[in-house]
């Protein structure tokens, strides 16, 4: 089937749904992402920091399936700031991928308290981008504050940036700066992923009884509702999982629409309470890891 596609700033076309493996084990990494690619998935979303990308890797070569047919997203994680960091962690990832050109690359966070750091690596960025290595070039988690000191100097306005994003966690504000400056917004954790918590319930968002009803109404699953919700509503969302049947369960939601109404039941549900870290609080000495060379 032919997947929906979302224009970036820069022309450049991205499947709406893509295939993440945030958590995924190197050992099932190259299993998962090849169920992906059997389902119909065109864009994988991987991160240096996740440690697989030799494993996604290694499941697109063997697909045999024309790299101009797919899209590939990866991240730079925070150890490898810096201008040289930057542009030497391209070659790791590149080299790990496979591939000598990538879709897109963005960071993986800010470093709010060494904030010169984040603009040397996005000045890479952009060097890659202005070399023809990477085709669209972006951020993720950064919030208005973080946007408002890139946007006073960088020469590319991030294409996409990629931030937590589900039913209990909205991110309204953010999510209209993004789309004021031409940046895609991008869910990780569309469905909710783990367990949060909503005033009066501890309980998953698949378990929710709006989400729950919209789903037997439509014959789909709550999952299924969630990315439905997400695409109808303008956004990239990359879901996750390592069981084919969930794998093709998230693909499946191209045959259905929600109403305005549901949608707005959706929308009601947000709680402002964020499942991840707070982005205020990354820091080198904190979250910092070496990023191997291979």
């Amino acid at each position: 089937m032919s997947i929906p596609t979302l224009s970036l700033n820069n022309g450049i076309e991205i499947p709406a749904l893509g295939f993440g493996v945030f958590q995924t084990p190197p050992e099932e990494t190259t299993d998962s992402v090849t169920a992906a690619l059997e389902v119909g998935y065109r864009h994988i979303d991987t991160a240096a920091a996740y440690l697989n990308e030799r494993e996604v890797g290694q499941a697109i070569s063997a697909s045999g399936i024309p790299r101009d047919e797919l899209f590939l997203e990866t991240k730079v994680w925070i150890s490898d700031y810096g201008y040289a960091e930057t542009l030497h962690a391209f070659d790791k990832s590149a080299g790990k991928l496979g591939v000598d050109q990538l879709d897109l690359l963005i960071l993986h966070q800010a470093l709010p308290g060494n904030f010169d750091k984040t603009l040397e690596a996005y000045r890479a960025l952009e060097q890659l981008y202005a070399d023809g290595k990477v085709r669209a070039i972006g951020v993720s988690n950064f919030m208005p504050e973080h946007l408002e000191q890139l946007l006073t100097v960088a020469q590319v306005v991030p294409a996409v940036n990629q931030i937590e994003v589900h039913p209990y966690f909205q991110q309204k504000a953010l999510l209209a700066y993004d789309t004021e400056h031409g940046i895609l917004n991008q869910a990780w954790s569309p469905i909710g992923g783990i367990t949060f918590y909503r005033p009066g319930v501890i309980g998953s968002t698949l378990e929710d009884e709006v989400i729950g009803q919209i789903a037997a109404t439509h014959g789909k699953t709550p999952a299924q509702v969630m990315l439905r919700w997400h695409l109808q509503e303008g956004r990239s969302a990359i879901p996750k999982s390592v069981r084919p049947e969930r794998i093709a369960e998230n693909f499946d939601v191209f045959d259905f629409e929600l109403s305005a109404a549901e949608l707005a039941q959706i929308d009601a549900l947000d709680t402002g309470i964020r499942g991840g870290p707070e982005p205020e609080v990354i820091t080198l000495e904190t979250f910092g890891r070496p990023i191997p060379e291979a």
